[in-house]
């Protein structure tokens, strides 16, 4: 089977989640085909996620994409071939890490816009972190799947950030994270919004991505189904 590697350590959180769901995905694969025992052949490098916390100016995003960027060649001469990065706000450096290598990089918002295009969804609200929610480097990939994506609410995006930074990337899943976020969902449907995408590896700690009032594409749960799909064999996306 061909190897896998994640660029992980945005929050440990992120990483074991990836971990675990890829792992599960290819061994109910391995159980249809009579190997119960499967799991994902994975090279993993995780990072101190106090080193490419609070990224704001330009020389910050310069020294992560350089952190990235060795990584992914570590990644890759240990045997790698492809690489996943497991955040969605580390997007940003995509093009940096992908020209440092030569295997390809799975690129989460390419992912949930393929998603989103099969499952004919065509407007939708975008919930993240600060950059993914405000910039362009994620929404102009799912724009160009033909989804339209409803403007920011700055309000929502400094909650969103508290929430994320303060709580889920240390693990924590309170009550009033959920209700907050769930409130963000009710508001987005109410200004027309027809689905939801979960464009933070950890919200899928507060939110049921299976019980909501709008359909949610949920990028960590995509981006590994993309992920396990290439272990088996399948083409990248794109």
């Amino acid at each position: 089977m061909r190897k896998l590697g994640l660029i992980g350590g945005m929050s440990w959180v992120s990483t074991a989640m990836y971990y675990d769901r890829i792992n599960r995905i290819i061994q109910k694969d391995g159980q249809k085909h009579g190997r119960p025992m499967a799991s994902a052949p994975l090279l993993i490098e995780s990072h101190d996620f106090c080193e490419l916390y609070g990224l704001r100016e330009e020389a910050d995003w310069k020294r992560a994409a350089g952190v990235l960027s060795e990584s992914a060649k570590r990644l890759e001469g240990a045997g790698a071939g492809a690489l996943i990065i497991c955040a969605n706000s580390m997007h940003k450096l995509y093009e940096d890490v992908a020209g440092a290598v030569g295997i390809p990089i799975l690129h989460i918002a390419e992912t949930v816009g393929a998603a989103m295009q099969a499952a004919g969804c065509k407007n939708a609200a975008l919930i993240g972190t600060r950059n993914v929610m405000t910039e362009s480097f994620y929404r102009k990939r799912l724009v160009a799947h033909g989804v339209d994506l409803l403007p920011p609410n700055m309000d929502n995006v400094e909650l969103l950030d508290r929430i994320i930074y303060e709580q889920l990337m240390v693990g924590k899943a309170t009550r009033d994270a959920e209700r907050s976020i769930r409130t963000i969902i009710t508001n987005k449907e109410q200004e027309g919004a027809k689905a939801i995408v979960l464009a933070c590896t950890e919200m899928n700690l507060v939110v049921d991505v299976d019980a909501n009032i709008l359909p949610v594409f949920d990028s960590t749960r995509i981006h590994c189904e993309a992920a396990a799909n290439w272990l088996l064999g399948a083409d990248l996306p794109g």
